[in-house]
């Protein structure tokens, strides 16, 4: 299923659609304010599962990071949050940017293995807010990467929905993506740490 969507103003029913196929172990492919990714609901392992298997990765390996709706929300799935990194998090969120913490034991079994962080992203996308919004809880995440470097496999859903209709639940087209990553900011050092230079810019 493809369902259209206008980050401006998503359509209620069609977010309520997205969060029901969410709640029932679904899939989805969805836009963000940067590249388009596949996404589950949190507490949902078997779809985290189908998620893992379609990248052709081992869990461990696998680099998934969280969608929250706001900061207070990833608060709930990190450790205490110092200052200066929340300063840095007030300011440059919701944006392309993907914040390294350290992870709580809030966080899934698919963090807790071997990893002891997890990447918060706020995006600054209408559509990726209103899906978390009505879901309640954070989506697991990790975005499209193509296998053939066409590069219209990552930012054109129609071509999206020919690639993944039998096997993700729902494409959301929210037009056009963009193929440049979040900018990666490992905040555990002390320092913000810059381990990958992507659309946002410090």
């Amino acid at each position: 299923m493809i369902i259209k969507l206008y980050p401006e103003n998503p359509r209620e029913d069609y977010i309520k659609d997205i969060v029901n196929k969410l709640e029932n172990n679904g899939i989805i492919i969805y836009p963000t304010d940067t590249v388009y990714a596949f996404g589950c609901a949190i507490d949902k392992p078997k779809a985290a599962d189908r998620i893992v298997r379609l990248k052709g990765s081992k869990k461990d390996k696998l680099d998934f990071s969280l969608i929250f709706e706001n900061i207070s929300q990833a608060a709930e799935y990190t450790k205490p949050i110092d200052n200066y990194v929340f300063k840095a998090m007030k300011n440059h969120l919701p944006g392309p940017f993907t914040f390294l913490l350290e992870a709580n034991n809030n966080n899934p079994k698919i963090f807790r293995k071997k990893k002891k962080t997890v990447g918060v992203r706020i995006p600054d996308n209408g559509i990726t807010a209103a899906i978390v919004k009505e879901l309640g809880r954070p989506l697991l995440t990790t975005s499209i990467h193509d296998d053939d470097d066409i590069i219209e496999y990552t930012s054109n859903p129609e071509l999206l929905y020919e690639k993944y209709r039998n096997i993700v639940d729902i494409v959301v087209d929210g037009g056009i993506g963009g193929n440049e990553p979040s900018t990666i900011i490992d905040t555990t050092q002390g320092e913000l740490e810059i381990v990958r230079q992507g659309k946002g810019i410090l």
